[in-house]
């Protein structure tokens, strides 16, 4: 492993000359006008240097059209001069202390591994990373094991990182063009913080971060859930609408933005109800429609300096092609960077960034790839495992009666599967691309969301599906009342939709803040979810349907994936260290009462979502069992100068 790159002197007496004016600047050979350009070459920080031959060139031949001698001048000494930079240029063209030494002859790789006791922040809907744009610093988020998460900066030659403070809840980080600050979404705000110290400050409102990118005219366009790019100064403000969703088109995002050279034009990702449309596309904060470059489903990083843009293909492989601005266009064929780049498990996003100085920095797909499900005790002992080893699944849910399980699963373009629990097999059962699965209460139908809003479909497969609400692709089902008249749906709101008569939805749960995973009591008369109101994920328990009813808070010190015991007289939910909690609940004529929550076990750790089921009388739960063998944090890797590794 390589985390810095050492110069070592040998005991030449040409290279005892190259230390030595390593260790102290020279004097000027001339008082010529060369004797800024001579300065210029022989300084010792590489980046105070000529950059290349053509711009010591340059500024040669400018020099010497300003010094050229009037009528009656003596002429100056320049061949002497001309002669001594020409020493100077062959001097630079074999030593490497004379080179602009921040890329190396060929691809250099080393791995990154998370601060000790820290694994790297799960990418899906947050975490995320980016190197700086001077190549000099990476950004990650990770989380510590009592699960408290915080953006980490790490300079390339140090294996050394450290905490910002203020920046709990981090996620999609993305840097100034100086390298100076980093912005990020946390706690439904767009924040920025100097990296060199201080305190975080609120640029505006951000519900979901949706990538970012920050122009050298002091400009940020950033990506919002539900929403177009919205644009801002890089000091705060409230922001403005730059790009507005066409949902004649079955536009449902615009994501991940990146300033072109210029910083009017930029890219960013679109995705469309029909897949096949979605891509990069190309637009100007001047307006006017938008121009797809190629499809894709995540998001594309163009590197400037190499003129290429990098993008993902299927699941996880990073390609790159050339792309000229002027006109902009792709040319040539693709090739491959890298394979098993990290991707969201239904996001659009993609964990890989590059530098201004060719250094490619992104995080690998996690290890635990390979799962079954599994039933575990109170205590955590491993009672039985179910079936064969199976891709990793996204979220899923047992039957009323238990007999089945219907889960989502990423490599069939996160499609719904039912897996019968007696025979151990598996079969598909939607081919539109769905995900986030509930439960009809009598069995019969199981309702899922995908790109055109929310469906349902009979569990036996029989039938077509049929549409519930369409027009918001981030109507999530969440739980149906017990009498099955009433479905909760959503994404950070939450909303009653009425499944008899007239479907109107309402709002329940909107504020400021996010909401999630609304379950309804058994007795439908309250509904358990979970928040950020507080700064950090809390379990919560609100009367329905009273808008304004009583609410109790069920966790004290993080929680989220709440779920009720079938006679509602147990709540468990998973808090930051993943394990699994259980407090008791009593129903009393002046509200509920909330026991103290007392840890079952530690939920294993896989791809996607933390989740678990419990079984009626909570004696057991359903969870996911990776295959052993395999790791579930991989390190991070850096390759310098990837342009040299392409295959």
């Amino acid at each position: 492993m390589f985390d810095s790159a050492t110069l070592s002197v040998r005991s030449s007496p040409y290279h005892r000359h190259a230390a030595l004016i390593l260790e102290r600047q020279p004097n000027p050979l001339t008082t010529t006008p060369l004797d800024r350009i001579i300065r210029k070459c022989l300084a010792n920080d590489p980046d105070d240097r000529f950059q290349s031959a053509c711009d010591l060139k340059y500024n040669l031949t400018l020099a010497m059209e300003q010094d050229q001698p009037s009528q009656g001048q003596k002429k100056t000494k320049w061949p002497w001069a001309i002669a001594a930079a020409c020493l100077l240029l062959a001097i630079a063209a074999w030593s490497p202390w004379f080179q602009n030494t921040k890329q190396p002859v060929g691809a250099v790789w080393f791995d990154v591994n998370p601060p000790e006791g820290w694994q790297f922040g799960l990418i899906a809907h947050s975490g995320g990373s980016s190197i700086s744009p001077d190549g000099r610093n990476l950004a990650f988020v990770a989380t510590s094991p009592k699960g408290e998460t915080l953006l980490f900066i790490r300079p390339l030659g140090s294996a050394d990182a450290r905490a910002l403070p203020g920046t709990q809840y981090a996620s999609r980080p993305f840097w100034s063009p100086d390298s100076k600050s980093l912005a990020f979404v946390a706690a439904g705000k767009l924040k920025r913080v100097d990296v060199a110290g201080g305190s975080p400050t609120t640029l505006c409102d951000a519900r979901q971060g949706r990538g970012g990118t920050w122009s050298e005219q002091g400009v940020i366009l950033f990506g919002d859930v539900q929403q177009g790019l919205q644009r801002i100064p890089a000091s705060g403000g409230t922001p403005s609408v730059v790009t507005q969703l066409n949902n004649a088109t079955g536009q449902i995002h615009h994501h991940f933005p990146q300033f072109l050279p210029g910083g009017k034009d930029f890219l960013f990702l679109i995705l469309f109800a029909d897949s096949g449309k979605s891509g990069i596309f190309h637009s100007s904060l001047d307006g006017g429609p938008a121009s797809r470059l190629l499809y894709t489903e995540h998001k594309a990083v163009y590197d400037s300096v190499a003129r290429h843009l990098l993008y993902v293909q299927g699941n996880g492989k990073l390609m790159t092609r050339r792309l000229e601005l002027n006109p902009l266009q792709l040319v040539g064929d693709p090739a491959v960077v890298a394979e098993e780049i990290g991707v969201g498990f239904g996001d659009p996003f993609a964990n890989f960034s590059v530098s201004g100085s060719g250094t490619l920095f992104y995080g690998r797909k996690s290890g635990t790839d390979k799962m079954r499900f599994g039933w575990r005790d109170r205590k955590g002992q491993l009672l039985q495992t179910i079936g064969v080893p199976m891709d990793n699944s996204g979220m899923f849910r047992l039957s009323p009666d238990q007999s089945r399980v219907a889960y989502s699963s990423d490599i069939t373009s996160s499609d719904i599967w039912m897996l019968e629990l007696a025979r151990d097999i598996g079969t598909r059962l939607t081919f539109s691309g769905a995900q986030k699965t509930t439960w009809s209460p009598d069995g019969r139908f199981v309702y899922y969301r995908n790109r055109n809003g929310i469906y349902r479909k009979a569990a036996d497969a029989s039938g077509d599906e049929e549409p519930v609400i369409q027009g918001t692709a981030e109507a999530y089902p969440q739980s149906i009342s017990p009498d099955g008249n009433i479905l909760l749906f959503g994404a950070r709101d939450v909303f009653v939709l009425p499944l008899t008569g007239e479907r109107k939805p309402k709002p329940f749960l909107q504020s400021g803040f996010s909401h999630w995973d609304a379950q309804f009591s058994p007795d439908g008369r309250h509904v358990a979810y979970f928040s950020d109101e507080s700064g950090r994920l809390e379990v919560y328990v609100r009367e329905f349907p009273d808008r304004q009813g009583k609410k109790w808070q069920a966790s004290d010190a993080g929680g989220r994936w709440n779920h009720w015991r079938a006679d509602g007289k147990e709540l468990y939910w998973i808090d930051p260290d993943n394990t699994l909690m259980a407090a008791s609940v009593e129903v009393h004529p002046t509200g509920l009462r909330i026991g103290r929550a007392e840890p079952l076990f530690r939920v294993p750790l896989t791809e996607g979502y933390t989740d678990y089921q419990p079984a009626r009388d909570g004696r057991r739960f359903l969870v996911r069992e990776p295959e052993p063998g395999q790791r579930p944090d991989r390190p991070m890797v850096v390759i310098q100068n990837y342009a040299a590794a392409i295959k």
